[in-house]
């Protein structure tokens, strides 16, 4: 499972705004049970999450969130999962609809959640439908634990993208690394705090490339307060009419 949260503006949640993407540890997925796993690792409830959800909604007035849920790889759809998290998130979702990508945050409103859904083997979800096919939220992820490597990955794929005012997705790079099988370094944290100290070099870089209106979602792991600030300024910076 990923969230992605954004900083209230008068501008388009999709358009200017930059997002930061938090991935906690074992939230990339979830399984038959509904437990958030990373892998062959099962944790809590999925409910846990939506009540976090819920919680945010209610302490805020104007943030939308972006929430994708897809099933883990190896892992079973739960029966009728759709169907119980339009009944949990009801009122808040955004049904899915590629105007949402012209509209500002306040045309959006009182609806603040896109939820995006990635099931295995049930129906992805089909245009006007509350919850959003695995389509709108795009990245080019690839299996390494060299932070050069994905560095310079990220950038260059970044720079084949169109600038987000003019994409009808959502498209996020990842500030992470992946262990691997073949060495001796296999936790997450260690290996991913490997590149985590360059989210504000990459953010530099790509301005500097001419590709900052195609950053969009900047995504971490363990994310810090420099991240947010970081993501933070961007927005601003937009907002401000000065990047």
């Amino acid at each position: 499972m990923e969230l992605f949260d954004l900083p209230s503006s008068r501008y388009s949640p999709y358009l200017p705004g930059m997002v930061l993407r938090h991935r906690p540890p074992f939230w990339s997925g979830r399984q038959e049970e509904r437990r958030v796993c990373h892998g062959v690792l099962a944790t809590y409830s999925v409910d846990v999450v939506l009540d976090d959800v819920l919680r945010f909604l209610s302490e805020t007035v104007s943030e939308v969130l972006v929430l994708e849920i897809r099933t883990e790889f190896g892992r079973e759809d739960p029966p009728d999962f759709a169907k119980s998290r339009v009944e949990r998130l009801g009122e808040h979702l955004t049904p899915r609809d590629e105007a949402v990508f012209h509209k500002t945050v306040a045309e959006l409103l009182p609806r603040r959640v896109i939820c995006g859904w990635k099931p295995r083997k049930s129906p992805a979800p089909g245009r006007g439908e509350p919850l959003w096919s695995a389509g709108y939220l795009r990245d080019n992820w690839i299996d390494t634990d060299l932070p050069e490597t994905k560095y310079e990955s990220n950038l260059k794929v970044l720079g084949q993208q169109p600038p987000a005012r003019d994409r009808r997705y959502l498209y996020r790079v990842e500030n992470t690394v992946t262990p691997q099988a073949d060495t001796p370094l296999v936790c997450v944290r260690p290996v991913t705090n490997r590149i985590r100290g360059y989210a504000r070099s990459f953010i530099a870089a790509a301005f500097a490339k001419g590709l900052g209106d195609r950053l969009q979602v900047f995504s971490t792991d363990f994310i810090d307060g420099d991240f947010v600030d970081a993501c933070a300024g961007v927005t601003k910076a937009r907002v401000d009419g000065a990047a």
